[in-house]
């Protein structure tokens, strides 16, 4: 089951939450941000996915990013929510920043690939533009490396 509200316009909110996971690069400190790519529609963006009924948004969250990227995280600060039409029904996505603090990847049915990026390079790899305000909005949260 999927979780819902009404809209503005009468139409059910499609209700999603995900992640800007980040990490600390194994070799140079740096940091890194992670994209997963869904062969299904062939883009670049943030862990993410529909709610299950009743499922808290922030446990909700970081059940994707385990099940999209196989990565325990950490979560912190809230970011802000996108919206946008999905199929033709509105949806919100929010998000959370969080830390990756283990994990491996295994590609899947829903993700084949991910990308450990800097922020720069993260921000012009995404293929929504709007997936890309979410990087600025990151960086002010983020605590200074050791």
């Amino acid at each position: 089951m999927r979780t819902t509200r009404p809209g503005r316009n009468g139409a059910l909110t499609v209700e999603a939450a995900g992640c800007v996971l980040w990490r600390r690069s194994p070799v140079t400190g740096d940091l890194e941000l992670c994209l997963v790519h869904r062969p299904k529609y062939d883009d670049w963006s943030w862990p993410k996915g529909k709610l299950k009924r009743g499922e808290d948004a922030l446990a909700g969250a970081l059940r994707e990013v385990a099940e999209e990227t196989g990565y325990t995280a950490v979560p912190a600060a809230e970011l802000p929510s996108t919206r946008y039409l999905a199929h033709g029904r509105p949806k919100r996505v929010r998000y959370w920043a969080a830390e990756a603090v283990s994990g491996t990847f295994t590609p899947n049915d829903e993700v084949d690939r991910i990308l450990w990026l800097p922020p720069d390079a993260a921000r012009r790899h995404l293929t929504s533009p709007m997936d890309a305000g979410l990087v600025d909005a990151l960086l002010p949260t983020l605590r200074p490396a050791p």
